[in-house]
């Protein structure tokens, strides 16, 4: 009921008051005799109603919290101090000493302190790797370590990652933790083996752009301090003392069986069928080619090649049926023992197996932790499927993990099961009642065959329909295009995947020990052959992987925030999360991107054109940052960058042979390729870009992107506004941070 005053009257949801009467002495028309005034009271009392008919979903929003936790911690421009998170904690703890025993308040503090175990986790994690990073380039140096880990080249080489690193005439006080090491030739050495080689190191690489992927952000997290190249052979050293522990004896001898199953798998399939069954059965993608993963990636397949939550569900699946199918053969156990839970162990084991296999990467791990909650839910005769196995997987991958949730493969992952969790919780009444009516004792076997083939294919309609839809809007964001055709795609390959090759590949891992691996492989390959054959017929349609501009963090935030909104909750309100999701899509055309970029060595330039696209420098500088600036613009310009002597179409970049002039906004840009050009542009420029060193003079007129500013601030990005420059690096996106290359904080 809603109350209002004395003489007020109620419509609708609305107190409506009578207008005073008006005295003023003109004569003027009579206003209406309502004025519409909202109802606060009760507003807040159906917010407090819905909240409190949504109470069993409230545990779900605490892994959101956490993460919020996390993101706060990584989101700082400036490194926290160490005591922050414990001063977070002891804030918390006062606040539930002092506050009142609402509901509400408890919700609120509950919220507050799993955001400060995000917190803390992520900071405890980033100082716990702690490791020397490279300055700067150095080598040919002599360099030796532990293999750790091996991955096969689609160009016949390899990469090796060592540790327990020593560089010739370095202190272990600066040597890297860990190296990775790219050879084009020569054999691959073994994991676990000690060896040596010269090679040219360098530090992580910085973002090509700011805003781009951070490379030396996750490198820090894997304690990667340098990466380079070969070049000699690779050469055996003795064993140092001490002797490698029961931990490192274990690890070697697991990425001994990776690389003897993926060679394994290599040499039984021709080509890059071999390279795919590897990838499967190991993770290592470094095997297939550029073409066939750009067509994966173009027909929206790419997901079937990382392991990942598909292919845990159907190993872990497929054990568990088999197994449960054999026990049925005898009488004596079937009769008198719930086969579900030994067969539960027992797929718990294989997909621990199949973990170990994969490399145990953040994606391998949180489908390894979904599927075990799944397993142990089996065990404890409790739901297998939930929202709350979702949120339990997420906080035990963010509490180990924190940094995966800046990575696509955590928010693609999670996006795809949320979404498919509770899409069956909607559907799950309506399918069941569906699936039993008609289906008793007077139901024929070809009815009932009928009825579970179509429940099949409608699953696999809806399970790619939905996990497309929900991973398209992150695709998008951090892969800047979008499969178009990637439901038809799904249609045709995830049945192949779930009926023929994962079967298949489940019995060659199974024969492998027996090295009997090869009656499997022959039709695992057929299969594989087939999903290809899909991938590049489909990647191949037109229009059928465009590209997409970069999608700001407040746009990816307000699609998180959507999509979470919508699937946790379970009244109607829940449909105001298609406003965020909307405002996330529609968020990378919400402000033009920049009108010119300068990559670290001030050698390649790219101008915005009058048709949206890029136009790039010539030139065959940094191939890596053409591409990516190109995809982060979404599309280059149909136009090309001016001979000497010529301009665009809209007369905006002229060009000669020592350089270039952009006029635009009232801006003017001199990019400045020789000294003579330089000392010209200086007197009349707005800003000067140059990858040579500029004279202190052309400071006091000009904003001046010189060698020194480049190599400090990395790659820059300009908008020209109104006679005025806005100016991002990649400095500013880095912050100070424990991973930034100034750590002189």
């Amino acid at each position: 009921m809603l109350c209002c005053r004395p003489g007020c009257a109620i419509k609708g949801r609305v107190c409506m008051i009578p207008r005073r009467p008006n005295r003023s002495s003109r004569a003027v028309a009579a206003p209406s005799p309502w004025v519409a005034m909202p109802d606060w009271t009760a507003l807040s009392r159906w917010l407090a109603e819905t909240l409190e008919a949504e109470r069993v979903r409230w545990p779900l929003w605490l892994p959101v919290a956490v993460g919020l936790g996390v993101a706060l911690y990584f989101a700082s421009p400036e490194e926290p101090p160490r005591w922050t998170g414990a001063a977070m904690a002891a804030g918390v703890l006062v606040l539930i000493a002092v506050a009142r025993r609402a509901a509400w308040i408890t919700a609120l503090l509950l919220a507050l302190g799993a955001a400060t175990v995000g917190f803390v986790a992520a900071q405890e994690r980033a100082h716990t790797v702690a490791a020397p990073v490279l300055a700067e380039r150095i080598g040919p140096i002599a360099v030796s370590g532990r293999v750790i880990e091996v991955e096969a080249r689609a160009n016949g080489g390899h990469r090796v990652t060592l540790d327990r690193v020593a560089l010739a005439g370095w202190s272990r006080d600066g040597t890297p933790a860990r190296v990775r090491v790219t050879a084009t030739r020569g054999d691959a050495p073994v994991p676990g083996a000690w060896v040596s080689v010269r090679a040219i190191l360098s530090p992580p690489p910085r973002p090509a752009a700011p805003g781009a992927f951070q490379f030396p952000r996750r490198a820090w997290f894997e304690r990667l301090g340098a990466v380079g190249f070969s070049v000699g052979a690779w050469a055996a050293v003795g064993t140092p003392v001490p002797p490698p522990s029961l931990t490192d004896r274990l690890s070697a001898l697991a990425q001994q069986a990776r690389q003897t199953v993926a060679a394994r798998f290599r040499d039984g399939l021709p080509g890059e069928t071999g390279a795919l069954a590897a990838a499967l059965a190991t993770g290592d993608r470094g095997g297939v080619p550029e073409s066939v993963l750009e067509s994966f990636r173009g027909a929206g397949l790419a997901h079937l090649l990382a392991i990942s939550g598909l292919h845990m569900s159907m190993i872990a699946g497929l054990l568990f049926v088999g197994g449960r199918a054999g026990l049925a053969l005898i009488p004596a156990l079937a009769g008198r023992w719930d086969l579900k839970k030994p067969c539960a162990v027992f797929a718990l084991a294989g997909t621990a197996v199949y973990l170990m296999l994969s490399g145990a990467n953040v994606p391998a791990q949180r489908a390894f932790m979904m599927t075990a909650l799944v397993l142990v839910a089996v065990l404890l005769n409790r739901t297998a499927i939930s929202p709350r196995m979702v949120a339990w997987a997420a906080v035990a991958v963010m509490a180990t993990q924190p940094q995966a949730l800046l990575g696509p493969s955590f928010q693609m992952s999670f996006a795809a099961v949320l979404a498919l969790v509770a899409t069956w919780e909607a559907a799950a009444p309506r399918l069941g009642a569906w699936r039993t009516r008609g289906g008793g004792a007077g139901a024929g076997a070809g009815r009932w065959l009928g009825r579970m083939v179509l429940l099949y294919l409608g699953g696999v309609l809806l399970t790619s329909l939905v996990a497309g839809l929900a991973t398209l809007p992150f695709a998008a964001a951090h892969f800047n295009r979008v499969a178009v055709y990637g439901l038809a795609a799904n249609m045709l390959a995830v049945p192949v995947m779930g009926l023929w090759v994962m079967p298949w590949l489940l019995a060659a891992l199974l024969l492998a020990p027996l090295r009997l691996e090869g009656l499997a492989l022959a039709p695992l390959g057929w299969g594989l052959d087939a999903i290809a054959a899909v991938a590049a017929a489909v990647a191949g349609w037109p229009g059928a992987h465009p590209l997409v501009p970069a999608a700001p963090v407040w746009g990816l935030a307000a699609l998180v925030l959507g999509g979470l909104w919508l699937c946790l909750w379970r009244r109607p309100w829940r449909v105001l999360g298609v406003f965020g999701i909307a405002v996330g899509i529609a968020s990378p055309w919400a402000r033009p991107g920049p009108d010119l970029l300068v990559n670290e060595s001030g050698r390649l330039v790219a101008v915005r054109a009058a048709d949206g696209g890029l136009l790039l420098s010539p030139g065959r500088a940094d191939g890596f940052a053409r591409d990516l600036w190109v995809e982060r613009a979404g599309g280059a310009s149909a136009e090309s960058w001016p001979e000497p002597g010529r301009a665009t179409a809209d007369d905006g970049l002229r060009c000669d042979p020592r350089g270039c002039v952009l006029v635009r906004a009232g801006v003017m840009v001199a990019v400045a390729w020789h000294r003579a050009a330089l000392a010209e542009d200086c007197g009349r420029a707005d800003v000067i870009v140059t990858p040579l060193p500029a004279p202190a003079s052309c400071g006091t007129r000009a904003r001046v992107i010189d060698r020194s500013a480049l190599a400090a601030g990395g790659a820059h990005a300009l908008w020209l506004t109104e006679g005025r420059v806005r100016v991002e690096t990649v400095a500013d996106h880095e912050g100070r941070r424990l991973w930034s290359p100034d750590q002189s904080y």
